[in-house]
């Protein structure tokens, strides 16, 4: 019905039609490319997908149903274990720090009992000082008036005999 229907033209549109479906039209081919894809990769890969997550659902289902409870149950076990000695433990350090008060409390009063006595016989040794003083000033005192009396006298033994 078109123009170029009975004329010599359309043999050569027809060749371009072809030249151009077979070197510029990728559709059929990708078409088919794409269904051949598709078709291998359900054929081989899909089986393999398959087993292989019910392969992965097997072990979750054994690993929830089996091993997290033996886990807990051992983790449970071992950590009351670890908190029953850990209490051990901090029992025993709090004894320890009470033995070492204590201890550091008798040094304490033992030290102050040394002071107190030190500071007790130094007062002693000090009132002893201020006595032994008050007596050697006494007897100097006592000497000295014993020395006067006798200058005293010998003056005037003297003041006899200068009269000469």
């Amino acid at each position: 019905d078109s123009p170029a229907a009975g004329s010599p033209i359309q043999p050569i549109i027809k060749d371009v039609g072809e030249v151009y479906s077979r070197l510029l039209d990728h559709r059929p081919v990708i078409q088919g490319e794409i269904r051949y894809f598709v078709k291998e990769f359900e054929e081989k890969r899909g089986l393999r997908e398959l087993r292989v997550l019910e392969n992965l659902k097997n072990t979750i289902f054994e690993t929830n149903e089996r091993v997290l409870p033996k886990c807990e149950q051992a983790m449970q076990d071992n950590l009351s274990e670890t908190f029953r000695r850990l209490q051990a433990a901090n029992a025993m350090i709090h004894r320890l720090q009470e033995r070492e008060y204590e201890a550091r409390k008798l040094q304490a009063d033992k030290v102050m009992a040394r002071e107190e006595k030190c500071i007790a016989h130094w007062e002693e040794f000090m009132k002893e000082q201020q006595n032994k003083r008050a007596e050697v000033d006494e007897e100097h005192r006592k000497a000295v008036e014993r020395l006067k009396e006798q200058y005293s006298e010998m003056e005037k033994e003297l003041a006899k005999y200068v009269s000469f």
